[in-house]
């Protein structure tokens, strides 16, 4: 009965409220949410720029503000999944003393000016510094894929990919036989391949292809609706890293795409790519460090993954890393001449509109690996790169597709250039994304007037991501210039240290530079107000680009 009177009651008491009174409760609870995400807002973001933008946004799409902040504010990975990546890296790291695998070596190797530098790295990846790799740079595709694929057909024991596009088309179906063929004579093959990124290789008869084989294929970051209430849906792997019987190693901007069926529908030329091939007969070496990488992410997508490398961990035992030195010489993979790969390949005609004399193997080379990915290696890459431009004393030449930087990072390039340093930003003239086109030329008039050299290829969508310091240090990897992959996207950068291999780098973007017009201060000033103030305005949410 007293329940029914206190109903009774209440339901006369809000009939008695008018729309008006209805109103003013709604604009209050609007005020103070607005309040709450604001303040949650300043208490959780560290970077200032991404909090302006997240407020501006809240305030000026309130709606729409709030709800893409709830689903894309914030970092979150998800609890389950960064559980998993602890469990596969303590698993992992238990072998690796159990074996004797010491990754965090090599600082004394390293001139005293880098060596902080390299410690940055080894304090949130544990990765150090690893000597005598023989590597070269590829810059043809057709050359990255002759070489995946010779090395795929020698494979004995194990082949580990991870990529974040996989486009079944053209010399990629070659690739992909290749590895079929491989798992079918008993080699260990694996594929990681982002759900989001390679949406059209998990709907397509090359993934059942694999499976069929006996490829192990996994999605990395599955995406779903009930999953995006507890983590977020633009969180991606962006990593492109392959390992052959863990001695043979490739990293680099590619993706696993032939770049003549690729995105043509987007007018932007074809996309243009680099890998470096790292070998190595050391115990531990850049390859093993990517196998340890490349393992970690399998193991922590799901349970079941987890498990299977409980069991192998278990049963593996070091002779796997002790190579036989007749199958590791280059030799017995390629023909050789000089000191030149040949792979029996020309350049791809009509595909872009430079050519790179091919490069030798570069021999003793002294590189460090640096992974990174949101809430497990902080923005280890981004802090990298900021300390390296700060102590650069004579040139920086930076090769990206995407230039989005924040207030920081801006401000050391335009910094070193008012030293003196030659600052040259390689970027292309058009890009795939219509919003961070703007969001980088926001950035171009006060780089200008510091001094900075800015060049927009036009061979292309120029996809490398290369930095050269001072001829002696380079960064090469899956890293865009911008914040989400600095701290958003799982990433790949090598810290290169040996100044041989770096001027393969470096000539490679000279190349790139004569396919390029260099921006002047004085035609860019005179650009119409409108198409400025429209920059301006793009560049508040370029952080959440």
């Amino acid at each position: 009965m007293e329940a029914s009177i206190d109903t009774f009651a209440i339901e006369q008491y809000f009939t008695t409220w008018s729309w008006g009174d209805f109103a003013g409760l709604g604009l209050v609870l609007h005020i103070v949410l607005m309040i709450v995400m604001t303040l949650r807002i300043v208490s959780v973001q560290r970077n200032i720029g991404v909090s302006i933008a997240w407020v501006a946004v809240l305030y000026t799409l309130p709606v729409f503000g709030f709800i893409a902040y709830i689903l894309l504010g914030e970092p979150m990975i998800g609890r389950r999944y960064r559980e998993r990546v602890d469990q596969a890296s303590l698993l992992m790291n238990d072998m690796a003393r159990r074996e004797h695998l010491v990754f965090d070596q090599g600082q004394e190797l390293l001139p005293p000016n880098y060596r902080g530098v390299s410690q940055i790295g080894t304090r949130w990846t544990g990765f150090g510094v690893f000597p005598d790799h023989n590597m070269q740079l590829l810059t043809e595709p057709s050359a990255i894929f002759n070489s995946l694929i010779d090395d795929i057909n020698a494979a004995q024991r194990t082949v580990f990919m991870e990529f974040y596009i996989v486009y079944p088309k053209g010399q990629v179906l070659e690739l992909i036989e290749a590895l079929a063929a491989a798992a079918r004579r008993g080699v260990e093959c694996h594929l990681l391949a982002d759900s989001v990124g390679s949406f059209s290789f998990f709907n397509s008869s090359a993934h059942r292809t694999l499976e069929r084989a006996g490829v192990f294929v996994h999605q990395s970051l599955p995406v779903g609706l009930f999953k995006t209430l507890f983590k977020r849906s633009d969180l991606r792997n962006h990593r492109k890293i392959v390992v052959i019987d863990e001695y043979i190693g490739y990293i680099g901007s590619f993706n696993l795409v032939d770049p003549r069926f690729f995105k043509q529908n987007k007018n932007v030329g074809q996309w243009i790519d680099v890998a470096i091939r790292a070998t190595s007969q050391q115990a531990i070496s850049i390859a093993t460090a990517m196998a340890k990488v490349v393992v970690t992410d399998i193991g922590a997508e799901n349970n079941e993954n987890l498990d299977a490398l409980n069991q192998r961990v278990n049963n593996y035992t070091r002779k796997l890393y002790v190579m036989d030195p007749t199958i590791n010489d280059l030799n017995s993979r390629v023909k050789v001449l000089g000191d030149h790969i040949d792979y029996h390949e020309q350049p791809d005609i009509g595909s872009t509109s430079i050519v790179i004399p091919k490069k030798p193997i570069v021999k003793g080379v002294l590189a460090q690996l640096i992974p990174s990915a949101p809430q497990v290696t902080a923005h280890v890459i981004y802090n990298t790169l900021v300390t390296v431009i700060h102590r650069a004393n004579k040139r920086i030449r930076i090769t990206t597709p995407y230039f989005v930087p924040d207030e920081a990072l801006s401000g050391a390039l335009t910094i070193a250039a008012k030293r003196g340093v030659e600052v040259t930003l390689i970027v292309p003239e058009k890009v795939d994304s219509f919003l961070v086109q703007h969001a980088s030329q926001a950035y171009y008039q006060e780089l200008l007037e510091a001094g900075v050299n800015i060049a927009l290829f036009t061979g292309g969508l120029l996809h490398t991501k290369t930095v050269v310091v001072d001829d002696d240090y380079c960064l090469f990897g899956t890293v865009n210039i911008d914040m989400r992959s600095f701290y958003l996207n799982m990433e790949v950068s090598l810290a290169i240290y040996t100044p041989e291999m770096v001027a393969q780098v470096a000539d490679c973007q000279e190349v790139y530079l004569q396919s390029c017009r260099y921006v002047s201060l004085e035609a860019w000033q005179q650009r119409h107000g409108a198409a400025r103030l429209f920059d301006n305005v793009v560049r508040l949410f370029s952080p959440l680009l």
